[in-house]
């Protein structure tokens, strides 16, 4: 009962998003209607700059950190991932943003950067190689996910529970990223960046 408690918590702070509460608070409209669509950090930086994209990357990875840290207080390691996938589905699917929200990189590495910062920091060195490698932001942030995901496997332990619910978490954030790959390696010309 206190999981799914937790979950409900961590959805419901995932479904507030934050490039989308800004920027509209601001006057500067919804970043769904510019570019790929995406109300994250990555689509705002490329709209409008670092100035802008820089306090929602970190509003993300407070949110992410607190819920997090709620998560490791109240569950047993083992099933505190549960709350990185609530949190992801809430990012990706706010209530509070008609269900169309992002794709939860900044997210993960909020919450894992509590649940095992070595593997948060690892993870960042591994989204510069792999941009840079592939030339794609999704390709980055793929590598990010997988050091992300084993550091938390890692932490918390890979029993049954913690292994499902970190392969979830994982694949939610590569099938926000399907345009991507269908852009990048099934012919589409436009590449919908992270």
């Amino acid at each position: 009962m206190r999981l799914l408690g937790v979950a409900l918590l961590a959805y419901l702070a995932g479904s507030i998003n934050f490039a989308i509460v800004v920027l509209r608070l601001s006057g500067r409209g919804d970043p769904r209607s510019w570019s790929s669509g995406n109300p994250g950090t990555f689509n705002v930086y490329r709209k409008m700059g670092v100035r802008w994209a820089a306090p929602i990357f970190l509003l993300d990875l407070g949110r992410a950190a607190f819920v997090a840290a709620a998560a490791l207080k109240l569950l047993p390691y083992a099933t505190a991932p549960w709350a990185a996938l609530a949190l992801l589905a809430g990012n990706r699917y706010p209530l509070f943003h008609a269900f169309r929200g992002g794709k939860g990189v900044a997210n993960y590495l909020g919450f894992t950067a509590v649940v095992a910062p070595i593997a948060a920091a690892v993870s960042l060195v591994a989204w510069v190689i792999f941009n840079k490698i592939g030339r794609e932001a999704f390709i980055g942030s793929f590598a990010m996910i997988a050091v992300l995901g084993a550091g938390t496997l890692i932490r918390c332990g890979v029993g049954p529970w913690t292994v499902v619910s970190v392969v979830a978490a994982l694949a939610l954030i590569v099938y926000g990223h399907r345009h991507n790959i269908a852009a990048k390696w099934g012919g589409s010309a436009t590449v919908r960046h992270r």
